[in-house]
């Protein structure tokens, strides 16, 4: 037999850094290091004057076009003067590269790197700062949409229960919560209110993890990897759910709160429908979290994925459904 197929394999920083001198007009001195192996491998590389991201995509979890997809959504916020971790071209002005892995073909793209540092605990004032970064963002991508997945509740709550069913049992108690959260979420988002919901193309993952900033106070947004189209309202609620969670104090989480949704209104004015639904979407998104990490199993989630880590991400979802007077019905 030859050599033995692999499904998942981890890029050499050292060959890397040469592959980056011969395709991109950057610095004859390139040094590539491994940032972190998640949903895709991460690099960060630096130059003797700059310094870089490079994200190399798993194998088989995005085709070309939703890449490509996500490159222009990026340079289209660029343009709009929104602080985006943006794609780099390369000396034939390609911005996707393919590289032919043990595992098969797997793309990467160079970014450029969002300045500063990840804050946990942020200041009502970033709070509000960032209101106003997501509000921009959705401006410019309301109507629109983009040659990727469409987040309704089939995507964000059904699938994922499914996918989970695979790993764990339907008699575990917080299997049953899910299902019934499914059932919730498919009766919220399919009233006739919905169709007043304002849709277009969203981040899907906005939270502190995902965004740099600056000793200026300047807050870069970036890892664009699940976006596509839905409700605008989901990226909302993913940002207010974090922020429960990272705030322990609800008192400091109320003012934090606050802040960011006068920071989004004072750009891109809520409608009275879409505040209404900022629990479930939050809950719409852990959850659709939860089924790609069961997608992810083999070369993501299995050193974590079990029902204790189950037990305890549910227990997160009940104390912000608790906390919003929200009741799922099991069964």
């Amino acid at each position: 037999m030859g050599t033995f197929p692999v499904i998942d394999s981890t890029l050499s920083a050292e060959h890397l850094s040469s592959w980056i001198i011969e395709r991109y007009h950057l610095s004859d001195i390139v040094h590539c290091r491994l940032f972190r192996t998640n949903m895709n491998h991460t690099y960060f590389v630096t130059t003797p004057d700059k310094k870089y991201v490079l994200r190399v995509y798993s194998h088989d979890k995005r085709t070309e076009t939703e890449i490509t997809e996500e490159i222009g959504l990026l340079n289209l916020l660029k343009e709009k003067d929104i602080l985006v971790s943006y794609p780099i071209s390369d000396r034939e002005n390609k911005y996707v590269q393919k590289i032919d892995a043990p595992e098969g073909m797997r793309y990467a793209v160079l970014f450029s790197f969002g300045e500063g540092n990840k804050m946990r605990f942020l200041t009502e004032e970033l709070c509000r700062e960032i209101g106003k970064i997501v509000a921009k963002m959705h401006q410019t991508t309301q109507n629109k949409s983009i040659d990727r997945i469409r987040y309704d509740i089939r995507i964000l709550a059904e699938q994922p229960y499914r996918q989970t069913q695979t790993y764990f049992p339907e008699s575990l108690e917080a299997m049953k919560f899910i299902k019934g959260s499914t059932k919730l979420l498919n009766t919220v988002f399919n009233g006739n209110q919905i169709e007043l919901l304002r849709s277009g193309i969203v981040h899907l993952d906005v939270w502190y993890d995902n965004m740099s900033i600056d000793d200026e106070g300047r807050i870069t947004l970036f890892d664009f990897d699940n976006c596509g189209n839905g409700w605008l309202i989901l990226d909302v609620g993913y940002f207010c759910m974090q922020l429960f969670y990272v705030e322990h104090d609800r008192s400091e989480y109320e003012k934090k709160r606050a802040a960011f949704l006068d920071g989004y209104g004072k750009i891109f004015p809520f409608q009275d429908e879409e505040l209404a639904l900022i629990p479930y979407a939050g809950l719409s998104i852990w959850i659709y979290y939860l089924g790609l990490q069961a997608e992810r199993f083999d070369n993501f989630a299995n050193i974590f994925f079990t029902e204790n880590y189950l037990k305890m991400y549910i227990g997160r979802v009940k104390e912000w459904l608790c906390y919003h007077d929200i009741e799922v019905k099991m069964g």
